[in-house]
């Protein structure tokens, strides 16, 4: 079987900055000309926006990264969502509105959220061109690009897919792969967090931010034909067993809720996938190669990058960043100054923290330089050393 490795770049708004350092690392582990190395990309919430650019890049991994670069260091929180006084106030009372009619059985209001993402639908219109996805797919750069959303009609996570013809849809319990031709619609709805960006219309559907009823993230990169995988997170797992109960006297915020609500369904899937993986391949170890055949079961290479310090403590630092009027919303909800530091995280799409989490995930992959690269199946070109 033709070894052909995987990126999965997991959801969590402003936090996907991360990754971009992650592939800045390893674009220089790369000779300078490098195609792009990971045949399959898989993209889930705002990790689908960073997927879509590499698939567009796919003939220069380095030019995509560094695309990626600019974009996320130069972020304010005014190309993703309103920040201006009438924008905040107006979306904030429909949002408020829609809370009211629907506790009464009335559902008037067509998109309710709290904040208004219209900049982000002209933001990417401009930077992504996604008709170049099947270019790279043609040239043979690219095997397939997904993304991920989950529809709030069906209840299903749907894994909408571009890739070469021989790929053919699947069908699981509670999840789907069908093809598409990836457009702006299909980044936006899986990058829509739920109660804080509008779910998007894809057909007779709409869906909001992949990461919900995700329930085995690696199997869409499996289904596509990778046969080892870089998991690309954003949430320090490395913390998940040091993590001290702490003693709480006063009743959580509304802002300390919401980000334990999207931490559970940014985290818990994933890490519940990946040890699902770990206890297969050890199976897989103990049975002869027929029993695996017959069982349809095989070993899974599968490599994690995750921050090796939490995020929402780095985002803490940086709330003065954000315009006035959202940190006001947030302070209405308990986010800002000393509290909710998790659903922080997720909104900070400014520029000085993208910054930092950029340099965070720098030094996470430097230091696993070698582990990359024996994932990849290369060793490091020194620039004399590149082919011409």
């Amino acid at each position: 079987m033709e070894k052909r490795a995987g990126l999965i770049l997991t959801g969590g708004g402003a936090r996907a900055a991360y990754q971009v350092g992650v592939l800045k690392a390893i674009a220089e582990f790369l000779p300078r000309r490098a195609h792009n190395p990971f045949p399959v990309i898989c993209g889930t919430s705002a990790g689908a926006l960073n997927a879509a650019t590499l698939a567009i890049n796919a003939q220069s991994f380095r030019k995509g990264v560094r695309y990626l670069d600019n974009i996320w260091k130069n972020f304010h929180a005014n190309q993703v969502y309103r920040t201006d006084v009438v924008g905040v106030f107006n979306n904030t009372m429909l949002w408020l509105a829609g809370l009211i009619l629907s506790g009464l059985g009335i559902n008037k209001l067509r998109q309710v959220s709290l904040l208004d993402n219209s900049p982000l639908v002209e933001f990417l219109e401009q930077v992504l061109t996604c008709e170049k996805i099947q270019d790279s797919i043609d040239a043979g750069l690219l095997h397939a690009l997904s993304i991920t959303a989950s529809g709030y009609g069906s209840g299903q996570s749907v894994t909408f897919y571009q890739g070469v013809e021989q790929l053919v849809p699947w069908r699981r319990t509670r999840r789907i792969g069908i093809p598409a031709q990836i457009e702006i619609k299909h980044l936006l709805a899986s990058a829509a967090l739920p109660f804080i960006f509008p779910a998007a219309l894809i057909n007779r559907e709409y869906f909001g931010d992949g990461s919900m009823r995700q329930i085995a993230p690696i199997s869409s990169a499996l289904h596509l034909g990778a046969t080892h995988i870089l998991v690309i997170g954003v949430t320090s797992n490395g913390y998940a067993g040091q993590i001290r109960r702490e003693e709480m006297n006063e009743y959580p915020s509304l802002a300390h809720i919401a980000g334990h609500a999207l931490n559970s369904i940014f985290l818990d899937s994933m890490e519940v996938d990946l040890e699902r993986v770990q206890r297969i391949n050890k199976l897989v170890a103990m049975m002869p190669e027929s029993a695996c055949a017959q069982a349809d079961i095989k070993h899974v290479d599968v490599l994690v990058v995750s921050p090796s310090q939490p995020i929402e403590k780095i985002a803490e630092r940086y709330a003065t960043e954000l315009p006035w009027t959202i940190r006001l919303l947030l302070r209405m909800v308990g986010a800002v100054p000393h509290s909710g530091g998790i659903l922080l995280s997720y909104l900070l799409s400014e520029g000085k923290f993208c910054r930092a989490l950029i340099d965070l995930g720098y030094q996470d992959a430097l230091k696993r330089r070698e582990e990359i690269l024996r994932f990849l199946d290369t060793q490091p070109f020194r620039d004399d050393e590149m082919p011409r």
